[in-house]
Order: C-alpha cells, then structure tokens, then sequence
C-alpha cells in the first residue's frame, strides 16, 4: 500500500471513532494528517461531508497553503489554514478540530481569561505533564469569521510538536505526532472540560 493510502486509513479509523462520540454535530469539525514533508502535503476532511459514514469522497489531499493538489470537486473544510499553520511550524503529523457542548461551554466561562488551566488531574499526563505540580494551560483565542485572520491569531500558540487550543464558542484543535497521539489529547481535553463543568456544578 502507498503512502497516501495508509494514512487515509488511519484518519478514517480516527474519524469513525470520534463519529462515535457524536463529536462532528451538523457535518461540523475537520481532521488532518500529514502525508509527505516535501514537499508539504496533507489530507483534510472534505467540505459538508456527513462524518458519520466512511466513503471514498471524505477526505482530499491538499498542499502547504491548502489548496488541492490535484484536480477535484471536493472542496477542503473551512478551518485548512488551521491545519496548514500546524504542519508549517512543528512535526506533527495528525491535527483534530472538533465542536462539542463542553468545549464550547468551557471557552465562554474562561474566554475572558484567555486560557484555562488544569492542574493535579491524571489526564494531563496525556500530554506529557508528569511532574506532580505541573500545570495544562490550554490557549483561548477569539473566534473569527475571518479563517485568514482566526489562522493569524492561531499560529502563536502553535509552539510544540503537540499541544491544544480552544477558539472561543467554536471548538477545539489538537494536534501530535500521529493519529493516535492527537486521538489522545483530544480524548484527554475533552474528559478535562467536562471535569471542569461538573465539578462548577458541585461547587454551586
């Protein structure tokens, strides 16, 4: 098997698990995964695609400013340049963007702050926190309509080979090494926000 074809397969395992999860509500959310470093090219998630079914249409291989890299009708999801600005500035091979209640709810609540910080919860050693006061700072920027401008504002934070930030009443994205490691950290985010939510319930 190629390349491309093995790391089709691996994000479309990626994909059906997180389907699963109900995370990709209204065809919302995209994923990414690197195929080849030069020159820069990746596969993202089509455009309107129900996320729910595997078919050969659901993802297309694009280049280092997202554009298609071969003549096609699919059209790459909104957030690319996201993706782009991942592969761009680290070695990450695997990049996760989803929507969900908890991670939107979260980015409201700390929005202001700009970030939001985890500290003596086990997951954090999913992304590689293990000393015993270690701290999970998880980036807040604002949600622009603008992809061009929400990429600018991205890119700062984009300062490790793995990592996590949440756009504000819109999402997250994750990214790592390979499928598995950015499946992890988005697993591991997602259990942290929802930690947060129930535990301001038991406080109040």
């Amino acid at each position: 098997m190629t390349a491309l074809h093995d790391k089709w397969l691996e994000l479309a395992d990626v994909k059906d698990e997180l389907a699963i999860r109900d995370w990709f509500m209204g065809t919302s959310g995209n994923l990414a995964i690197k195929v080849a470093d030069e020159p820069l090219e990746f596969l993202v998630t089509a455009s309107g695609k129900d996320k729910k079914k595997r078919t050969d249409e659901d993802f297309l291989l694009v280049d280092a400013d997202g554009q298609p890299a071969a003549e096609t009708l699919l059209k790459p999801s909104a957030e690319t340049l996201l993706h782009c600005a991942i592969y761009g500035k680290t070695r990450a091979g695997c990049s996760l963007h989803v929507h969900t209640v908890a991670n939107n709810v979260i980015s409201e609540l700390y929005g202001d702050v700009g970030k939001i910080d985890f500290q003596g919860q086990e997951l954090i050693k999913a992304f590689g926190l293990w000393e015993e006061d270690a701290v999970l700072t998880i980036p807040i920027i604002p949600n622009h309509a603008d992809i061009p401008t929400l990429a600018a504002a991205f890119e700062p934070y984009i300062t490790a080979d793995k990592g996590a930030v949440l756009i504000r009443n819109h999402g997250i994205t994750v990214w790592g090494k390979d499928g598995f490691e950015a499946k992890k950290l988005l697993e591991a985010s997602e259990f942290l926000f929802q930690y947060q939510l129930a535990l301001q319930l038991q406080l109040k």
